[in-house]
């Protein structure tokens, strides 16, 4: 299940559109948590992109299961308002857009926590149309652009996520951001017409080049 339902709900004006992730993109997600899971005796450990397998009890060093991961991010997800904060730059990057742009942010999480993300986000200035959803994101990034001739830019952090847009909307700008240097450096790499950017600065610079053509 997801609430796509309120696509129908979002109305775009007549300017660029910017699609954006949320965790590790707009929002922290590895640093804060990390200090969750210290909160309940286990460590996050960098030895691949994946969570399942590296989440271990900081004692016994035992790796949790598959089921105790996704309980873990449910909790997490539930109590994020108390952990997650708004990564380097993007409050004041989006701002800045915002004036020229159309923003949405797709966030890949289970949508009975996007009261609570939309909450937070709230609380952290960032306005802009949310959509919950765990189904891919080309179809929706399709659907939400609607084949217009204007400039659409869709930033994620996750390789198959810019992949999914880019078989669904080929015209689209894909930008590669991750808050997490340690992380990213472990992240599998992005097609080659995927811009990489360094930080939202970065991705500001390369996303008013688009609306340019």
């Amino acid at each position: 299940m997801s609430n796509t339902a309120f696509e129908d709900e979002i109305r775009l004006g007549d300017r660029p559109l910017v699609v954006s992730d949320i965790d590790e993109v707009v929002l922290e997600f590895l640093s804060p948590f990390r200090a969750f899971l210290e909160s309940r005796d286990h460590v996050l450990v960098p030895r691949s992109f994946r969570l399942t397998g590296n989440i271990v009890h900081r004692t016994t060093e035992q790796a949790a299961s598959a089921d105790a991961v996704k309980d873990m991010l449910d909790t997490f997800y539930a109590t994020q308002d108390r952990w997650q904060t708004a990564a380097l730059g993007a409050v004041e990057t989006l701002r800045d857009l915002s004036t020229e742009a159309d923003i949405i942010f797709l966030t890949a999480m289970p949508p009975r926590h996007a009261a609570a993300r939309r909450a937070l986000l709230d609380r952290l200035d960032l306005p802009y149309p949310l959509l919950a959803s765990e189904d891919p994101k080309g179809p929706i990034v399709e659907r939400l652009h609607g084949g217009r001739e204007l400039p659409v830019v869709f930033i994620d952090d996750i390789a198959r996520n810019l992949q999914s847009v880019q078989e669904h909307a080929p015209s689209c700008l894909l930008i590669n951001l991750m808050a997490n240097a340690e992380f990213r450096a472990l992240a599998p790499a992005p097609d080659t017409c995927v811009h990489i950017a360094a930080d939202w600065a970065d991705a500001a610079i390369a996303i008013r080049a688009h609306f340019r053509r």
